[in-house]
């Protein structure tokens, strides 16, 4: 599946040196469709977590992308086979589908302490944990542009945190417990992408998914609660479709974006995501979701989400390498965020 992709690309390399103009304006769009479902995204999840616990959300998500993946995987006859892993990998799988599944529920609970808007600001964070982790298991070395990343994503956070900074260290605080949570969640997300760097060289990016998010949905059976379900209201059910199919829209275009696209491009493309929740969150607030109560936000809160999302793209754009023969795309920040 991987081998024709790679062909073309190196062939629209070959021919152009550049991405041909309207296929930069799909992978644009298409970029531009997964930042918006990631930032849409922790709305749907706080108007499902006063019913829900966060291990049966997670569970339906997974169980849905698991199947959806399958089902795709089975009619093209490409299914993965676990059993032929190399036993020298056969550690990192695990340690992927713990890392992805720890993501996803520190993300719910983080979210349910803090806000929408906290929770993906924070989740930016993600970006630069792995650009750490790469320092240190793949010996990479730090650009310029990704160290002024760095201290900028930094320093946005402390930023947008101005007028919450003493409750961020208050004891028994719950927005400091979210947003260490959500700091934990960023975390094991590296690691995952750490895992699932090495274990894309035997599987395509859809196998590898089917596989962890099915693992991912066992690991959580036995702690989630279906019949739950039947509590939800209708507006909350939709939420909570809109969070099983999140996944599977968001990283469907985002695969497309980063195959038809420059890898620096659609990666500061999605990094604007925060900005879709903050404004979701002031249009949402009061009619769709009435518990939500949006902070009218300052001018260092504004700089601080402005810089956090500079910081994050930077970070990417730093990254930015010719492709290589046969790349594999890694998920955006967050986005396993769920």
């Amino acid at each position: 599946m991987r081998g024709p992709t790679a062909a073309r690309s190196r062939a629209l390399l070959q021919t152009s040196g550049t991405a041909l103009p309207h296929r930069s304006r799909l992978a644009f769009l298409l970029a531009l469709l997964a930042a918006l479902c990631w930032g849409l995204l922790p709305l749907a999840l706080h108007m499902v977590v006063p019913v829900l616990d966060t291990c049966t959300i997670t569970w339906c998500r997974f169980l849905v992308a698991g199947v959806a993946i399958g089902l795709y995987l089975a009619r093209r006859g490409a299914l993965p086979r676990p059993w032929r892993l190399p036993p020298s990998l056969l550690a990192l799988f695990p340690v992927a589908v713990v890392g992805i599944t720890l993501n996803y529920t520190l993300f719910v609970v983080g979210l349910h302490l803090s806000s929408p808007e906290t929770s993906q600001v924070v989740g930016q964070s993600a970006s630069l944990f792995l650009l750490l982790g790469g320092l240190v298991v793949f010996r990479e070395r730090f650009s310029r542009i990704q160290w002024l990343g760095a201290v900028l994503l930094i320093g946005g956070l402390a930023l947008f945190f101005n007028r919450r900074l003493p409750s961020l260290f208050t004891g028994g605080s719950s927005l400091g417990l979210g947003v260490l949570l959500l700091l934990a969640g960023s975390f094991s997300w590296a690691i995952y992408s750490l895992a699932q760097k090495r274990l894309l060289r035997e599987w395509t990016s859809p196998q590898l998914l089917c596989l962890l998010f099915t693992g991912g949905a066992l690991l959580l059976t036995p702690l989630a609660h279906p019949e739950r379900l039947r509590l939800l209201s209708g507006a909350q059910a939709w939420a909570l479709a809109f969070c099983c199919l999140n996944t599977l829209v968001a990283y469907g275009a985002y695969a497309e974006a980063m195959h038809l696209g420059e890898v620096a491009r659609v990666s500061a493309t999605v990094a604007v995501s925060p900005l879709f929740t903050s404004a979701a969150t002031l249009l949402a607030a009061g009619w769709l979701i009435p518990d939500l109560v949006p902070e009218i936000p300052n001018v260092l809160t504004l700089l601080g989400v402005a810089a956090v999302v500079g910081g994050s793209a930077l970070c990417a754009l730093g990254a930015a390498r010719p492709p290589a023969p046969d790349p594999a795309p890694m998920p955006a920040p967050g986005s396993f965020k769920p």
